[in-house]
């Protein structure tokens, strides 16, 4: 994927992203969105906000959320969900979270909420997904939990600037 058209961010834009990654993911916002705020579109149509050249938001269904790349800049538990060793490797090559693997949620994620997947040792980023159930009735579930939307090494991973 390629970036093919980029501009820097009305100031009603930026302002409007700054709100929204507050109301998200609280004081933690200021360090994803720290640099020059600029909007991309790549050749696949997906809309990015970059901040000092980084893709830290992305576009989903009209809602603006943290990319793998802003969620490294943040260390915020909200709007998480934490899964044990034995699923990163999967959830790194694109595979959806099973609630079997989850160890830890919060519960305010709503079903259909955006979601920042991490691994229980390190707490790193490894996807951003959709939840298919609350957050507090992922941990000793069954079935799917998170649909997976972005993962480290997909194509936004590796967007060319």
């Amino acid at each position: 994927m390629k970036v093919k058209s980029r501009h820097v961010a009305k100031h009603d834009d930026a302002d409007a992203w700054r709100q929204r990654a507050e109301a998200l993911f609280g004081e933690d916002a200021a360090r994803l969105l720290e640099g020059k705020m600029e909007e991309a579109e790549t050749d696949t149509r997906q809309r990015l906000v970059l901040c000092g050249g980084e893709p830290v938001l992305f576009f989903v269904e009209n809602a603006v959320f943290a990319t793998v790349r802003g969620a490294l800049r943040m260390s915020t538990p909200r709007r998480c969900v934490v899964v044990d060793s034995g699923a990163v490797r999967f959830i790194a090559n694109g595979a959806d979270v099973m609630a079997p693997g989850v160890v830890e949620a919060d519960p305010g994620v709503a079903e259909g909420d955006l979601v920042v997947v991490r691994e229980q040792a390190h707490r790193k980023p490894l996807a951003v997904g959709r939840a298919l159930m609350p957050g507090s009735g992922m941990k000793g579930s069954r079935g799917k939990a998170v649909k997976t939307l972005h993962y480290v090494g997909d194509r936004l991973w590796t967007v060319e600037l």
